[in-house]
């Protein structure tokens, strides 16, 4: 697990509400924090599955060479929708506690 403060609430909030910024410092390193966090394993992706249309969400597989994991049951047809499902499901991989 990474050193991400659990309890700063106003900042997933703050996300959630606004997931493509601008973001706050604290928010930014926050967001980067998770995004780039090397230990969390099968970290959770959007992938464009038609342009400007829909979006996926998928897993990376954690090793080169591996295909990514599409999970076809969660399709958004709103890109700041499925920024939202992957902060959420981040933040729980990163914290241990869902984020709402």
């Amino acid at each position: 697990m990474t050193c991400i403060d659990q309890n700063r609430r106003d900042l997933v909030e703050t996300f959630l509400a606004n997931p493509r910024g601008p973001h706050s410092p604290e928010l930014q390193r926050l967001v980067s924090e998770l995004r780039f966090d090397k230990f969390m394993k099968d970290k959770y992706v959007v992938v464009c599955t038609k342009p400007h249309q829909e979006w996926t969400l998928a897993q990376l597989p954690g090793e080169r060479g591996k295909s990514i994991r599409l999970h076809e049951d969660q399709v958004f047809t709103n890109l700041e929708d499925a920024e939202r499902a992957v902060f959420k499901l981040r933040w729980e991989a990163s914290t241990g506690r869902t984020p709402t």
